[in-house]
């Protein structure tokens, strides 16, 4: 067996209602400032003010950015860290999906070290840790409360860039299986398929690992047996559960091996076209899981036998 090592630096607090620890949390970091990264979306359904009135309620200064969007760029970045500096937050809650929370990390980067999101694309270019950041999901798809990269559009190259450290995984990690319940059917499905890939593709990386294994093979358990299940009723709390860890688990997998050609491939196609990345992760899968079976083995039969 080969040599390996693997993370798990943060504070992951799972549960239905989990949400209302968030000051608790928030007073461990000392933090009496936030700046809340989120997206109209959630603010039109009630979402944000939950959390505001949550923060608030605490005796804590909230201010909030709301203006994240699918594929968040290099422009967004820049907004939300200027209304940090503005506001004088000393740390960031990131409400939403994989965006919100790719922006908050790129925010706490340059918070901290100054410069342009670009300047840091690429391996382990952050120099130190990012400001106190608690990752809220409110998909169970992209699995970036636990992963230590964010994925920002480049407009002015058609291009995704990716900043990649441990240095910007989030502090904590809130999973409340509640916040995943008003999702519309589309997105419950896009994301949840992404967070299969990301299992699958862990999986049969030649980077896999016993620990990635381990955290791939529940995932794609949880995920296979409750993601129909929980599209066709978000109010499926035994369904919402299973798909909120089974993101977080096969986040944990890919943060700790690598994905594979579905994501190398989808991320120019979200860039030039703006496809939403689960779709055009759901488009390339076929194509690519049938390419690689080329090579094979008992690990596919392994995933039939999970999903």
């Amino acid at each position: 067996m080969k040599d390996f090592n693997f993370k798990i630096p943060q504070n992951i607090q799972f549960g239905m209602g989990s949400l209302k620890k968030l000051p608790e949390i928030l007073a461990e970091n000392h933090s009496d400032n936030i700046l809340l990264v989120s997206d109209r979306g959630l603010e039109k359904i009630g979402v944000v003010k939950k959390v505001q009135d949550i923060i608030e309620a605490a005796g804590l200064k909230c201010t909030s950015y709301l203006d994240v969007v699918p594929n968040p760029t290099v422009a967004v970045v820049n907004e939300a860290t200027a209304l940090y500096k503005e506001c004088g937050a000393t740390s960031i809650v990131a409400l939403g999906g994989g965006s919100s929370m790719d922006v908050g990390k790129a925010v706490g980067v340059l918070v901290n070290y100054g410069g342009k999101i670009t300047d840091y694309e690429g391996n382990h270019k952050v120099p130190g840790p990012i400001v106190p950041m608690i990752a809220i999901p409110t998909t169970a798809g992209t699995g970036s409360e636990v992963t230590a990269s964010a994925v920002i559009t480049d407009t002015e190259r058609n291009y995704k860039l990716s900043v990649f450290s441990y240095e910007i995984l989030p502090k904590y990690a809130v999973l409340d299986p509640e916040l995943i319940m008003t999702a519309p059917a589309s997105i419950a499905a896009s994301c949840g398929v992404d967070a299969l890939i990301h299992a699958m593709e862990a999986y049969v990386s030649r980077n896999a690992t016993p620990f990635s294994d381990a955290m791939a093979e529940k995932a794609m358990e949880l995920i296979g047996g409750n993601l129909r299940r929980f599209v066709a009723n978000r109010q499926d709390e035994e369904a919402a559960c299973a798909m909120m860890l089974g993101s977080t688990f096969a986040g944990i997998a890919f943060a700790n091996n690598r994905l594979g050609d579905i994501h190398a491939m989808s991320h120019p196609v979200s860039a030039f076209f703006h496809v939403a990345h689960g779709v055009a992760n759901a488009v390339l899968m076929p194509t690519i899981f049938e390419f690689n079976a080329l090579a094979a083995d008992e690990r596919y039969a392994n995933i039939y036998q999970y999903i």
